[in-house]
């Protein structure tokens, strides 16, 4: 009797786990699947350190979406739509299909896509761009995080998830985030406080959304003409001088690695300390990110 009962008990854990298992990746491959954001390519609208959930079903589905997709199991789409100019996507990324991207739909099939000054042009027509104001991108040594970082000549002091200029909150956007040291002394040119435009900008078909231009004469602000293939898409950063997206690396992207749109952001931090040191969660929460959908 002892050994049937343990062999019950046994096989009663073995099934919660293979049907739980069977559940979670039902849900992740059919219905929502979460992603962090690990670098700055679409700043404003998502941040280092923002989770965010991809809804799986408005675009259909193709191999991408499920685990093992990179086996070349089939290939085309089933169920589902198309994306508009302006979602904002997750894809696998086409050069190596261990990575996934995130990035804004610029160019469909047909479409002519091209920069020039640091503009863009979309089937021949200027993007309008409008409201510059000022932007701040801060990547800040953890070593500082106590003290907070002042700049003395603009007044302005950077402490916990808050940005100060004569002893009162900014009035511009920004984005803060803590870096480890070691990365800082490696990589001094990603570490700092770097100054920026923020512009709304229009796409054709009326979608309105945010873009930072450190300046336009970065190398990808002068690009060729891009004409989008069938059955493939156009994606670009946000934070257009600094994403590796289809002016460069990543190329076009075929419709099959699309995986789906960001729906929104459930979690978000800066880096500021261990998720453990709760009694650091205010400087280092982004609480007003909490639920926020993404445009």
């Amino acid at each position: 009797m002892p050994t049937k009962k343990k062999t019950n008990i046994a096989r009663d854990w073995f099934n919660t786990i293979f049907y739980g298992a069977l559940i979670a990746i039902a849900f992740r491959s059919f219905l929502l699947e979460p992603f962090n954001i690990p670098s700055g390519s679409m700043i404003p609208t998502l941040h280092v350190g923002d989770h965010i959930f991809v809804e799986k079903w408005p675009y259909g589905y193709s191999r991408y979406s499920f685990p093992f997709g990179s086996w070349h199991l089939w290939n085309g789409r089933f169920w589902g739509g198309e994306p508009d100019v302006g979602d904002v996507i997750v894809f696998r990324n086409p050069i190596n299909e261990s990575q996934d991207y995130v990035k804004r739909l610029i160019g469909k099939p047909g479409d002519t896509i091209q920069m020039i000054d640091g503009r863009l042009y979309i089937n021949g027509e200027i993007v309008p761009r409008d409201n510059p104001r000022p932007y701040i991108i801060a990547n800040i040594p953890k070593s500082l995080r106590s003290a907070g970082f002042h700049i003395p000549e603009k007044n302005m002091m950077i402490k916990g998830n808050k940005i100060w200029v004569d002893n009162k909150p900014a009035e511009f956007n920004y984005t803060i985030e803590y870096k480890d040291d070691k990365f800082c002394r490696m990589n001094q040119w990603a570490c700092g406080v770097f100054e920026g435009t923020e512009y709304t900008e229009t796409l054709p078909n009326g979608v309105q959304h945010s873009i930072v231009e450190m300046t336009d004469d970065a190398p990808l602000d002068n690009t060729p003409l891009f004409t989008v293939p069938e059955n493939h898409y156009f994606f670009m950063g946000d934070n257009r001088d600094n994403s590796g997206d289809s002016r460069a690396d990543i190329g076009y992207v075929p419709r099959d690695n699309v995986l789906g749109p960001v729906w929104f952001i459930w979690y978000s931090h800066n880096y500021y300390s261990p998720m453990l040191a709760f009694w650091n969660w205010g400087n280092k929460m982004r609480w007003d990110r909490f639920g926020m959908g993404i445009d």
